[in-house]
Order: structure tokens, then sequence, then C-alpha cells
């Protein structure tokens, strides 16, 4: 990959990066100024939707077409800042909160400007405890500066921004849920319409944004769509931050801009250096576990917003490579991923709740060793019969619970028909106790 100019990772290492003075000594908060100075909240808007900003959190919606269906006689918006980060094995929010929260806080204010916004919630998972208290640190700082609370920088324009932490819940990711949380409910996503920018949070015209994605904004205000643009591809451009990991040589989280292949982002001297010890890869799961699987001849897909779909995959999600060595058993990875979604089900849909445990018993039954042939096809028929896509529920968390199962049903049948073939006898008998 040629040389490329770090962005939203550029602090990143910087002594007292999470210091406001730190942050402004390298440019922090210019976004900011030049929005609330010299431009009007609506051609922010549209400064956001030429640049093609595309959601960062898992479905790439474009972030400013998404402030564009706010009603426009609207008396108040709230914001919420998604940073729940709950895709396994996502990081990359977490990173922007521990090394640079005034680039997410700028995001913010910026975001909130521009949708006129007079709150904004972050919404964190409870597991992030030094993650909380780094931000905030941070956002008491803004306050001191003045470029939080009443007349932000002289403006006229007035923003408070609250940290909730929520209880840990995967489907807490969906917007609506996410909302659901913030009320003091439980964290269940709700039927649309409505949807939150219509009635939201407190019944509120509500926007909900992915730190990552509001990392982006104080870099394309200052810069410009333009800049934005020129980096990776149209539908797929700006910069992008990745996680790997698994038996690699350098697991962690890296920038790029999305025209990375999967196979360079495991074996680039830059990112993933290579699969550890004399392990070779044997699957990857490209963007956290709900988007689906590859199989190693396959490494050579695009990181972006449109090439996951040519090899089966329900998207680029969050962009986090989950890599699977050469000595894992697929059975075992196929009955873990199955038993993650049948735990964060919230249980609203029949579908989802009986079907992601269906799912779980069976591959566990597989990988128990008491495993049948038609197991498999009885996987893929319950895994078709669930989902937002067939209309059936009432948020995406079927949807990803069932492409990975699927995928690994597809793309590794032999090995799992070679497992079953090969089971003891004696396994058959062992059925009955794994499904009670």
């Amino acid at each position: 990959m040629p040389d490329y100019e770090t962005v939203l990772l550029r602090n990143v290492g910087v002594e007292g990066s999470r210091t406001i003075d730190v942050y402004r000594s390298r440019g922090g908060y210019r976004g900011v100024e030049k929005a609330l100075k010299q431009m009007a909240d609506d051609e922010v808007v549209e400064e956001v939707k030429r640049a093609n900003l595309r959601g960062r959190g898992g479905a790439g919606f474009p972030a400013g077409v998404k402030w564009g269906f706010l009603p426009k006689d609207r008396e108040r918006t709230l914001l919420c800042v998604n940073a729940d980060e709950s895709e396994p094995p996502t990081f990359c929010n977490r990173v922007l909160m521990e090394h640079d929260p005034h680039q997410v806080i700028e995001g913010i204010i910026i975001a909130g400007f521009a949708t006129r916004a007079q709150v904004a919630y972050v919404y964190m998972r409870v597991e992030f405890h030094e993650q909380f208290h780094i931000m905030q640190v941070a956002i008491d700082e803004a306050y001191a500066a003045g470029l939080l609370g009443k007349n932000i920088l002289g403006s006229g324009y007035d923003l408070e921004v609250y940290v909730h932490r929520g209880a840990g819940a995967y489907v807490c990711g969906e917007e609506t849920a996410l909302i659901e949380s913030i009320e003091g409910k439980r964290g269940c996503p709700r039927i649309k319409p409505p949807f939150p920018a219509i009635e939201g949070l407190f019944r509120r015209p509500t926007v909900v944004n992915n730190i990552e994605t509001l990392a982006n904004l104080p870099h394309i205000i200052e810069r410009g769509a333009d800049w934005f643009l020129g980096i990776g591809t149209a539908n797929s451009a700006g910069p992008k931050l990745f996680c790997v990991c698994g038996p690699v040589n350098r697991p962690g989280c890296y920038e790029a801009p999305m025209t990375i292949t999967c196979e360079e982002l495991i074996m680039g001297d830059r990112f993933g250096q290579g699969m550890s010890g004399n392990a070779s890869v044997q699957a990857v799961f490209p963007g956290g576990t709900s988007m689906g699987v590859l199989k190693a001849d396959e490494v050579h897909m695009k990181m972006d917003f449109d090439d996951p779909r040519n090899f089966g995959l329900l998207g680029l999600g969050t962009a986090a490579a989950v890599v699977v060595g050469d000595k894992t058993d697929m059975r075992d990875v196929l009955r873990n991923m199955a038993r993650f979604y049948a735990l964060e089900s919230c249980g609203q849909c029949t579908q989802c709740r009986e079907g992601t445990n269906w799912m779980y018993r069976i591959a566990s039954r597989i990988a128990s060793g008491a495993g049948r042939i038609e197991d498999l096809d009885l996987l893929e028929e319950v895994a078709g019969r669930m989902g937002m896509m067939p209309g059936l529920s009432i948020c995406g968390l079927p949807d990803g619970a069932t492409f990975p199962v699927r995928g690994i049903v597809r793309k590794f049948r032999s090995e799992l028909e070679e497992h079953i073939r090969g089971q003891e006898p004696a396994g058959a008998e062992r059925v009955l106790s794994v499904l009670n």
C-alpha cells in the first residue's frame, strides 16, 4: 500500500494526547471554530453529504443523509453517540476514546451544531470503566475552555454533553435499543416507524451516530469534502479504522483507506504482520462476527462497503477481522458463534428468540460429536427463516446471527461432513443429553 497519512490515529502515542492543551497544539478544534464561526448548520450538513461520509458503526448509512431526515420545523433535537461497541472483537472506538477523546468531542460538537442538537448523550457500555473516566475528564476540560455549554466560542450555539453508561447488551448497539436504554428501560429495539429522526429519545427528533463516524467530522470540515473523497473510493471514502485479532503476529487497531484488502490487513508489515507460529489462515470474519466468513482463498476481498457482498457477506460491518487458524476446529467456531447470538437476543421476536437458540443447540450437537448430515441442512433452513431481510424481525440481530452460521455451513461443509462421518457410533447416544 502506498504511503498514507494517518488522520484518526495521528495523536495515538503522543504524550499527553488525552489533554485539551496537547490536542489544540496539534490543530485540534479548528474544525469546530470553522463550523461555528464561518458556516451555517445546513452548510455543514451539505459538506458532510458531499463527502459521502458513511457510518462506521456497521450499516454504512451516509451520515449527512441521516441528518437530512430530521423535520425542518423541529424545536428540539437530541444527539445520541453510540460508544457501545459490542460487536466482537471491535475496539476502534475504545482506542479513540482512550487516546484522543477531544477528537471525539470535537466531532460531537460539529454534529450537534449541524443537526441543531441541544443535548448529546454518549452511550457507553458499562465494561468501559477507564474510557468512561477519560471521556468525562475531557468533557470537563471542554466545558472549562468554553467549548461546551452555553454560547460556544461566542457563536450563540449551546450544547450539553453527558456520558450514559449502559448495561452491556449486544443489542443496544442498535439505535432504538440504545434509545430505550438511555430512557431507563430494558434495551430492546423499537418497532419502526416512527424512526428516531422523527420520534426518538424522549419522543424528540434524534440523531444516532457512531464514535468513529463523528471523529471524521473535524477533518471533513477543516480540509473539505474533496480531500475526504480523495481517500479510498467515491462509495467508500475517507480514513477507516480496522481491527485484527487472532493468531497473528501483531493484533491491534490500524488506520488505512478502504482500498486495503483483508489479506494485507492480516499479512502487511504495517498491520498484522502475518500469522504467528506455524499457523496458516483457515477462515476470517472480516467485519466482526456478524457479517459472515471468508475462506483462506477469499482474503483478497477489499475492505470497503461494496466488495464484501461479492463474497456472500452481509457487509463491511465494523471492519474488525477475526482470524481463525488452521489448527482450530470449525465445529467449535460454529458453536461459539451460535452461542453468542442465542445469549444476546432480546427475545422480542419469536423467530429470533427461538431460532438463535435452536441454532446453538444444533451447533452444540455437531461440536459434541453427535451431529448428523441433515443438521447442516437444518441449520440453513432455520437461518433462512429469521431476520429483517426476510421481513420477520424488528432489528437486524437475527441477520447478524445467521450470516456467520450460514457462511460456516456453506463454505466449510465438506470439513463439517468429514467430522460427522468420522464420529464414534456411540456419539449418537449423546444427542438427547446435548439438546437437554
